[in-house]
């Protein structure tokens, strides 16, 4: 299997093909798919998903992927690394933290994103601004991230455990997605807090999720926050202060304290 590899922060490009010329694959950014028109299949992990006009994929480097197309396509692809994900850390922690959660939550990378009519009319507009932004990469670099944080709002809100009341599942897809988005708030991840929101009953949350994962709730949760904060580290761009105050954190020694475990 082909591996790809980008070393610049973000790449953006739009191309209309009638037949898929690259093999499977995987590579070491992540990748936002929009579908202007056409359509077909998309694999991923083997896993075969049809696609149309207006879809959305969003890909990691763990996933493997090709496109088979059955009407001809126009593919736009935002392709960005973890240094571009944290290039500012001024005024958009909370957007960043969309982004972020997106791209962590690896239930969402199997199914793309089922957005209303208003949303799939608002995403077509922002993709159309982004390719009109692409010729001039630098002189744009602002303006493109902030059609990416938008972007990164509108599927945020249609990921599942944002559903009505009534319809919540408590299959391990919503429940990781309910853990993602309150990373940064600790008080929303206890157990009695997860229980109460999908409808079940505290002393059934910690082994149902046991079972389902081979792991505590409590050693994920841990495990995951510390990916975090560990990649804010390499990033160069936080503080201990500034980290602990994003997560929740007692001190910058409880900070310390996590990643050193």
């Amino acid at each position: 299997m082909k591996h790809y590899r980008q070393f610049e922060p973000l790449l953006i490009s739009d191309f209309e093909v009638s037949s898929w010329r690259h093999p499977e694959h995987n590579h070491n950014h992540y990748e936002i798919i929009y579908i202007k028109k056409g359509s077909g299949t998309h694999v991923i992990n083997q896993v075969t998903i049809p696609y149309k006009d207006g879809d959305i994929f969003l890909l990691g480097p763990e996933e493997a992927h090709y496109f088979e197309i059955d009407i001809l396509s126009h593919f736009v692809y935002l392709k960005f690394t973890d240094l571009y994900l944290h290039q500012d850390v001024s005024n958009t922690n909370n957007y960043v933290q969309n982004l972020e959660y997106l791209i962590k939550s690896r239930e969402t990378h199997l199914a793309g994103f089922k957005l209303s009519d208003n949303d799939r009319r608002t995403v077509a507009l922002l993709f159309d601004v982004m390719i009109t932004l692409k010729s001039e990469p630098l002189h744009n670099e602002e303006l493109t991230w902030m059609q990416i944080l938008a972007l990164s709002h509108i599927l945020k809100r249609n990921m599942p455990e944002l559903m009505p009341f009534g319809n919540r599942s408590k299959d391990m897809q919503a429940i990781f997605c309910y853990i993602h988005k309150y990373i940064y708030s600790p008080d929303q991840l206890r157990a009695p807090i997860m229980a109460e929101h999908f409808n079940i009953t505290a002393d059934y949350m910690g082994p149902y999720f046991k079972r389902n994962t081979g792991t505590t709730l409590r050693e994920y949760i841990q495990n995951y926050r510390r990916t975090l904060i560990k990649q804010r580290m390499i990033s160069g761009r936080y503080s201990l202060k500034q980290i602990a105050a994003e997560f929740g954190l007692t001190d910058e020694s409880h900070v310390s304290k996590i990643i050193q475990t």
